[in-house]
């Protein structure tokens, strides 16, 4: 062999060598280290709908570009240790500030023997459907929580307790209130989760009981902290081509002004798949809602001795309720709401693959009995929603998607919106997701001996 062929063969050697050694996979190396990154950018566009100022209509229109920069930091040693680090920056465009945060910080140890595991530091929660401790990235800062999380996972079950105690600063000299302005309203959080599934996920049940503590907005006595409690269920049911689905949750306690809270929420909901095509959907929620006499000027007229509107706390509200986000982001009055009951179907469609088609209907209704000043019963309807969306994935990591809503709201949802004129709103939005793997390393621990 000539000695040109020969060195260009060892070098092949070698670098094959090298790259047997350091581009192990995962499952074969002790370490893995990895950097992935999420650019998420949407474009939206309103008409209609806004408030009132002062008794003055504003600008009927808005229009904005919105972006979220998320870079990803990730280690594993063997199965048993997990370490994740996601600083993100998120605002609009043009905007003078945006928010620049730790997404994720978290470390992560399991017994793969016992199933038991702990995870600690910034993380974010996803339990069952979402509608109460979701992953809301719609809104560009998802919602994380610091907190404490322990549990065993095996032979079908799965029991997860969250603990989780809140502070804005070290507070040395100030006590141990809490007060908005944190990553999550609560000040001290309990949560004991039970999931069981029978094999193939024929059958699968959640339990959840949650114990929150929130800062007192009691002017005489801030310093107090209410407790309010949710206990409920999640279910599915999944036969053949059918997928069927329900909730009940309900909610006591007190408040962060100590009013008592006697608050439920029921869904249901079906789902056929006839084929991997196409699906068809319908389902049904109600949550329950506060009375007050509308206009709303006139609410001083009813004394509440408890809060009936329930709230889904840590949800991921936006695929529950509507696309507009119209309910459950803010109260309408004092923290008072009407409640809530949302009837829809809709379905989807994947003619070509990585290409998905969605179309839906929406009815809004108020569950609350509201009345006038003349103490008229006013009509529970709010209005009708139709909404469709498309998302096409060009390649692995690369997703775009564009949808469009239109609202038409009923003289009820003026009211309580205090507009001049029945809310007819129109949004729209386009969207380009990227999450490509900017650097893999996998390694062995060096051997001794």
């Amino acid at each position: 062999m000539h000695k040109s062929h020969f060195n260009a063969a060892r070098w092949l050697f070698l670098l094959a060598a090298v790259w047997a050694y350091f581009g192990l996979s995962a499952q074969e190396a002790d370490n893995e280290f990895t950097i992935d990154t999420k650019l998420n950018t949407r474009g939206e566009i309103r008409v209609g709908g806004f408030d009132e100022v002062d008794g003055e209509e504003q600008e009927r229109r808005a229009a904005f570009i919105m972006g979220q920069y998320r870079l990803n930091i990730g280690y594993k040693r063997s199965d048993w240790l997990e370490i994740r680090l996601s600083p993100q920056f998120s605002g609009v465009w043009g905007q003078a500030g945006g928010t620049l945060s730790l997404s994720e910080g978290w470390l992560s140890m399991k017994h793969n023997k016992t199933g038991l595991f702990a995870k600690i530091g910034r993380q974010c929660f996803e339990y069952d459907d979402e509608r109460i401790l979701g992953y809301d990235d719609w809104t560009m800062t998802a919602p994380t929580h610091d907190a404490l999380k322990l549990g065993f996972e095996g032979y079908g079950h799965k029991i997860h307790v969250l603990l989780a105690y809140n502070q804005n600063a070290e507070n040395i000299s100030q006590g141990i209130s809490y007060y908005a302005g944190g990553i999550q309203p609560y000040k001290t959080m309990q949560t004991l989760w039970y999931h069981y599934n029978t094999p193939k996920n024929f059958f699968g049940i959640s339990l959840i009981g949650m114990n929150i503590g929130v800062q007192s907005q009691k002017s005489d006595e801030p310093n107090k902290t209410f407790f309010q409690q949710l206990f409920g269920t999640y279910v599915t049911l999944k036969p053949s081509i059918v997928n069927l689905e329900g909730s009940f949750y309900y909610q006591m306690g007190k408040e962060e002004h100590g009013m008592k809270l006697n608050a439920y929420m029921g869904s249901a909901k079906v789902k056929v798949t006839p084929s991997e095509i196409y699906n068809l959907y319908a389902g049904y929620d109600y949550l329950s809602g506060d009375n007050f006499p509308v206009p709303i000027g006139s609410f001083g007229l009813i004394f509440h001795k408890e809060a009936k509107g329930f709230t889904p706390l840590f949800g991921s509200h936006h695929q529950f309720y509507g696309a507009m986000d119209f309910f459950y982001l803010d109260s309408y009055v004092s923290n008072f709401s009407p409640g809530l009951q949302n009837l829809y179907a809709g379905g989807t469609v994947s003619p070509v693959t990585g290409l998905k088609i969605n179309a839906s209907y929406h009815f809004y209704a108020i569950s609350a009995d509201l009345r006038t000043g003349d103490n008229e019963a006013l009509n529970k309807a709010l209005g009708h929603d139709v909404e469709f969306n498309i998302g096409y994935t060009f390649a692995k990591f690369v997703t775009i998607g564009a949808g469009y809503t239109y609202m038409r709201g009923t003289e009820t949802m003026k009211l309580l919106q205090r507009v001049s004129r029945t809310p007819s709103l129109h949004w729209g939005w386009v969207m380009l997701t990227v999450t490509p793997t900017i650097f893999t390393y996998a390694w062995n621990d060096k051997k001794k001996g």
